[in-house]
């Protein structure tokens, strides 16, 4: 009789059991033999039929037994050879490989549970048992070998895109499969890559290589996102790997931009020498670090097996390996993530109090320093849930703000992440990706229940959250001080694309200096480490290419933000990026009509979809596409992005935007409470009820006398010329004036203030 302890003895353990992708081999000594894999194979290549693994099963058991010579074990040629699907291993304190190996006969095993290594509860077993609902994505994952197969036969053919099953793998190597919905007929396949940046924060050599990539084999444009990263569209097919070599060679990454993991992790981008950003800073790469993963999948398929990395701080180390409190799948490549990594993407984002640059309450996880008196960080206060994806007219998916979960010693951050990661892995929905997230979780237990949980991993009970002083929204634009001697300038880039001239003026000033740059989380970009002597000569370069400083760019454009949307992205519904400009545009010769100043403004974000990649839901005025040409209108956001906001209108046309901004505008000018209170605050106070009947019952604001502004036009005929060009850009005369001047001034700019 072979049992698994001379096999072990004799060598065969857990680790050669994984490198043949096999997880449980149980032979009775007299009739049956049984086999349990997802992926089992003797070669590269997994196989893919149940007869062709039967077949190769039974020629390795075979195998094994000649080779270790402990068996005697007789193993049928038909009948009742049982192959049943990999779901990998449960965490060390439910299981243990070595210790719960054994022989049973297949009519026992019929009805009793095989290893697994599923990331939800294996609940316990009946006569009557049947397999929990799994959505299709967590059965390709557990095929897959890792993020494997078959994305890595599918990038072999000659097609120009890949299969279903290789498009939901290749969003874990940081990359989406898209076509231009724009074009007719048969579809023009390509790639988006999603670079990985913790902290946004770019090297000089990664700059210059994604510059020369977007044109070499991209659209000749960078796209900066809302989570601190690169896209870079239109890579084909045939050039993925030529693309992804040359970013890793730089000292890149684009590893778990997308997928089921924990994404890019985002953290405050000025680079100011102080205490609380630099630690903030470092926790987030930690962080990103600790959730990377380590079972070489990436590295396999777009370098062949090379890891170009630098060593990870042993903390980052000790806390991946820690498995003291169960949080661990031992043995396995991926001992955080195991076969099925998360139920749905995981966002953590770090900061400093006061600094909301990076929306933390919108993450899955929200890390806040917390300082003593002297500055001197000491520990975190922590928020869970919040997330913005949700579905049009299904009322059970919706936006979350994380709430507040605790505090923790700074020492024991990773600990802590990692336990909440966990709560996640196995408790999150895997039939229904809609309800896949963590901020559903915790909606369905509470936060008490779920705190519980999460100490249970974490061994320690989570201290009282720490007070926090009002959040800000900073968008560290503008020249700024670092704090060693050095500036950093902040730069706007609308809706975060780098084309055209502006491209072109960037790389050469980013090259000419040996700059390293930051990507902040509003899609803009900071230029770091400037020599003082190197203002003037920047300063007159970035307005020459249209890079103006933050006093120069309209308010409302400041703060704006859209998502790419069409014609590449497939969830689009309608346009966002490129129509964000003249919704922009309509909006200020709006503000003008009701008599708004310039520099007032409000948060307006666009998306094509529902997803809310550009995070409608926390703007002032929130646009979400929910049909061609038409939108679904949010209000009630704030400027610090702290209050979630509501859905006021369903199914606007574009065209008839005006009928819903311009009353809600000019009531905001005649009814605010004081000069400072903000859209948002203004439309919550009044309720959506009363703002709806003003919308119906507007007829326009009362009609003000005709008149010449004698400030910009000293005569008719002059103002009578200048309207005549305005109206060809769909302005009148007092904007075109403004803007021509607004341009006269900054490209004469030297450098000179602030």
């Amino acid at each position: 009789m072979m049992i698994w302890n001379e096999l072990l003895e004799k060598g065969a353990t857990a680790h050669f059991a994984f490198r043949f992708r096999c997880s449980v081999i149980c032979i009775h000594p007299i009739e049956n033999f049984e086999i349990s894999s997802s992926s089992f194979s003797l070669s590269s290549k997994p196989f893919q039929s149940s007869s062709h693994l039967k077949t190769k099963a039974v020629a390795f058991a075979r195998a094994m037994t000649t080779s270790f010579g402990a068996a005697k074990a007789v193993i049928p040629n038909d009948p009742n050879i049982r192959i049943r699907s990999f779901n990998g291993l449960k965490p060390s304190h439910s299981l243990s490989l070595r210790t719960n190996l054994r022989a049973f006969p297949v009519p026992y095993a019929s009805r009793s549970s095989v290893v697994r290594a599923v990331s939800t509860p294996v609940k316990p077993e009946t006569e009557t048992k049947t397999e929990t609902k799994r959505s299709k994505v967590e059965i390709i994952k557990e095929q897959s070998n890792f993020i494997r197969y078959p994305l890595n036969e599918e990038l072999l053919t000659d097609a120009p895109n890949v299969n279903e099953s290789a498009t939901q793998l290749i969003k874990f190597h940081g990359s989406y499969q898209q076509y231009n919905r724009d074009e007719r007929g048969a579809k023009s396949y390509s790639f988006m890559l999603r670079t990985k940046n913790p902290c946004g924060k770019v090297s000089n050599q990664l700059y210059l290589t994604m510059d020369d990539l977007a044109d070499q084999f991209g659209i000749g444009t960078l796209r900066l996102t809302t989570r601190q990263t690169f896209q870079l569209h239109g890579v084909l097919k045939k050039d993925l790997k030529t693309v992804m070599r040359s970013i890793i060679r730089s000292m890149g990454s684009t590893l778990g931009a997308c997928g089921d993991l924990n994404r890019n992790v985002l953290a405050p981008p000025a680079p100011l020498v102080r205490k609380d950003y630099l630690f903030a800073q470092k926790t987030a790469e930690n962080i990103a670090a600790l959730l990377t993963p380590q079972s070489g999948f990436y590295y396999d398929m777009w370098v062949d097996g090379e890891q170009i990395m630098t060593a990870e701080p042993p903390e980052v180390v000790k806390a991946r390996n820690d498995n003291s409190h169960g949080t661990n799948f031992p043995d396995s490549p991926e001992p955080i993530y195991g076969t099925q990594f998360l139920p749905r993407k995981f966002k953590v984002a770090v900061t400093v109090p006061t600094d909301n640059s990076v929306d933390i309450l919108t993450n899955d996880i929200g890390v806040v320093v917390v300082s003593d008196e002297n500055g001197e960080p000491q520990g975190f206060n922590l928020y869970v849930g919040g997330g913005m994806g949700r579905t049009h007219r299904l009322e059970t998916t919706f936006p979350r703000l994380g709430e507040q979960l605790g505090y923790v010693p700074k020492e024991d951050i990773l600990y802590a992440v990692k336990a909440i990661v966990v709560t996640q892995r196995e408790n999150g929905r895997r039939d229904d990706r809609k309800y896949s997230r963590m901020k559903y979780l915790i909606s369905s237990w509470g936060i008490e229940k779920f705190r519980s949980v999460v100490e249970q991993y974490y061994g320690k009970k989570f201290e009282p959250f720490r007070q926090l002083p009002e959040w800000e929204f900073k968008s560290h634009l503008g020249w700024h001080e670092q704090g060693d001697g050095g500036l950093f300038c902040g730069l706007h880039v609308d809706n975060g694309r780098i084309a055209g001239k502006m491209k072109k003026t960037l790389r050469e000033i980013i090259e000419k200096y040996n700059l390293n740059v930051r990507i902040t989380p509003n899609q803009n970009i900071i230029l770091c480490d400037i020599r003082k002597a190197w203002k003037r000569p920047i300063t007159t370069a970035l307005a020459q290419a249209g890079l103006l400083l933050p006093r120069y760019v309209d308010p409302l454009n400041i703060t704006a933000m859209a998502c790419p949307s069409l014609p590449l992205c497939p969830l689009a519904i309608t346009e966002a990026e490129r129509g964000i400009p003249d919704i922009l545009k309509r909006i200020r010769a709006v503000f003008e009509k009701v008599g708004l100043k310039y520099n007032e403004s409000v948060v307006i974000r666009v998306t094509g979809c529902p997803n809310g990649c550009a995070r409608p839901y926390m703007a002032e005025l929130g646009l979400v596409g929910d049909g061609p040409n038409s939108y679904q209108i949010w209000l009630g956001g704030t400027h610090n992005q702290t209050t979630l906001a509501r859905t006021f209108m369903n199914k606007v046309k574009v065209q008839e935007l005006e009928k819903v901004f311009e009353p809600l505008f000019y009531y905001w000018k005649q009814k605010r409470q004081t000069k400072d209170e903000s859209f948002g605050d203004f439309t919550n106070r009044m309720g959506f009820e009363k703002l709806q009947e003003l919308v119906e019952k507007w007829e326009g604001p009362a009609k003000a006398t005709a008149r010449y502004n004698l400030k910009l036009f000293a005569d008719k005929e002059t103002y009578e010329a200048v309207d005549e060009l305005a109206k060809l850009q769909n302005k009148n005369a007092h904007q075109l004036a403004i803007e021509v001047i607004r341009n006269f001034v900054a490209s004469q700019q030297n450098g000179k203030g602030e």
